[in-house]
């Protein structure tokens, strides 16, 4: 099956180019683009992405990539969403410094030995190969106890593949995970009608790291919001004063008219 752009057109063999990145952010300036969805667009050759020096946020799920190798020079990146594509090895990554979560699930990555490169990135907090919901994995996810040896691996990181493993509210977490082990162990002692009812204690993804720190997206994101917000009040004192205006006409209107008996 050939891979589909979102609009469902048929695209293959696509060449990450300056033209194609100008016309998907509308910067003119490679360096400034912040935030990057080039999802499902049949991409296989990551071309001048490497050009991006400012990239914070980038999607490129759903393609047909093999090699990351232009990624290695994006210093400020942060979060990397390369899930559902044909990657067989993540070293190009080593470079990427600042690297917060990195969703690499649906690929080709074999062994754990494959994520030894990721060993340096000090602020690599979430880490995901296997998506049960959207149905994706690697064949190192299928290797006993892989999430236990890759918390070892790599000890900074907090989140696998959704499942907190230190930190703040993995004790939290493993309680839950006890708890529905307990109910799965139950239904199976006879008690067929509540068997398939139980669900997940929190919505997928509420235990996944956010970046922590203050990224130049979340501050202009900060400085539209309190521009709108001030709007809204300025909005609001015209509105109030118009009013006021509109009560002060009626009672003068209302006093000419009135009559004394």
């Amino acid at each position: 099956m050939e891979p589909r752009t979102e609009k469902g057109e048929e695209t293959e063999n696509v060449k990450i180019t300056s033209q194609l990145l100008k016309a998907k952010t509308g910067e003119f300036d490679l360096e400034s683009i912040l935030l990057l969805k080039l999802r499902g667009l049949g991409i296989a050759d990551l071309g001048c992405l490497g050009e991006c020096a400012g990239l914070e946020w980038l999607d490129l799920s759903g393609n047909a990539i093999v090699h990351l190798g232009p990624l290695s020079s994006l210093k400020a990146l942060a979060v990397l969403n390369v899930s559902s594509n044909r990657i067989s090895s993540l070293e190009p990554l080593a470079g990427c410094e600042n690297l917060q979560s990195l969703n690499a699930a649906g690929n080709l990555l074999s062994s754990l030995q494959q994520l030894q490169c990721l060993a340096g990135l000090r602020h690599l907090e979430s880490l995901r190969f296997s998506d049960p919901v959207g149905r994706l994995s690697n064949p190192l996810c299928g290797g006993a106890g892989y999430r236990t040896a890759m918390a070892e691996m790599l000890p900074g990181v907090k989140v696998i593949d959704g499942e907190r493993v230190s930190g703040r509210g993995s004790e939290l977490y493993q309680l839950c995970k006890d708890i529905d082990s307990s109910l799965k162990r139950f239904h199976g002692t006879g008690t067929g009608e509540l068997s398939g009812l139980s669900k997940p204690w929190v919505e997928e993804g509420y235990w996944d790291v956010r970046p922590a720190r203050r990224s130049s997206i979340v501050e202009e994101a900060y400085k539209q919001f309190n521009e709108a917000l001030q709007e809204c009040r300025d909005l609001s004192k015209r509105a109030d004063d118009t009013i006021s205006q509109a009560e002060r006409a009626l009672s003068a209107r209302s006093d000419s008219s009135s009559f004394v008996f």
